[in-house]
């Protein structure tokens, strides 16, 4: 098969498959909550798509059996990186999860401080800071409500990629019997000095990424100005002696 027939088939299949129908797996479910609705599906539909395009843009760029082996390689490569690409819908949740955990937890803290019940200051903190991790500890405050096991409750949180911390440190108090204050304070102590130092660390690699272009910009000018003088002036000396 020529170059132009492969390319026509896969852009048939193409058309084929976005006129289609989502399979039934892949489509938009009501949201659970607690749980991000993203564009994924989307992505998972054309997966197939974007991998033949790999597999015939090698092809094509290479040719012959070599790149028969060199589409192979990229198709299976593209399969791989679009199988564990993040949809930005997924990625803002998990930032937003990052960047107000801290907060969520020393407002808990506070309110288990001051006397509330676990079940009062998780929706305090909801109630305090909307988003997703007020979804997320809607969603523990639901399940304790219906009467499951706490230390289950925060064992499940624990395994949260975002909110592990604060599920272990809640398991943890509720299987000792320490103080759920106390621990939630320490952890929002340390939380609080890991968030200043991925903002310091943030700051250092903005200069560092910034110092680039200016040095790109202030390249011209040095070699105009420092380098190309003293060059004309080292081959000016060599003629005079010579």
């Amino acid at each position: 098969m020529s170059a132009s027939a492969l390319v026509g088939a896969v852009a048939a299949a193409a058309a084929a498959v976005l006129v289609a129908p989502p399979p039934a797996r892949l489509r938009r479910r009501a949201p659970a909550p607690g749980r991000v609705t993203d564009d994924r599906a989307a992505l998972l539909r054309l997966r197939p798509v974007l991998v033949a395009l790999a597999f015939v843009g090698a092809f094509v760029f290479v040719g012959g059996v070599i790149g028969v082996l060199a589409g192979v390689v990229g198709a299976a490569v593209a399969w791989r990186v679009l199988g564990k690409a993040e949809s930005p819908a997924a990625r803002r949740r998990r930032e937003e999860l990052e960047r107000d955990l801290p907060t969520a937890v020393h407002l808990l803290g506070a309110c288990l401080e001051a006397g509330a019940a676990t079940s009062t200051a998780l929706d305090a903190v909801a109630d305090a800071l909307p988003g997703a991790v007020a979804d997320e500890l809607r969603l523990v405050r639901h399940r304790l409500a219906l009467g499951v096991d706490p230390v289950a409750v925060w064992r499940a949180l624990a395994e949260h990629p975002q909110l592990r911390p604060l599920g272990r440190a809640m398991a943890r108090a509720h299987q000792s019997g320490a103080s759920v204050a106390d621990l939630v304070g320490s952890l929002a102590v340390e939380l609080g000095a890991q968030a200043r130092s991925r903002t310091d660390a943030l700051a250092r690699s903005v200069e560092v990424r910034a110092a680039a272009p200016l040095g790109i910009c202030f390249l011209p000018a040095f070699l105009l100005l420092g380098v190309v003088p003293m060059v004309a002036g080292v081959f000016s000396a060599m003629r005079l002696f010579g």
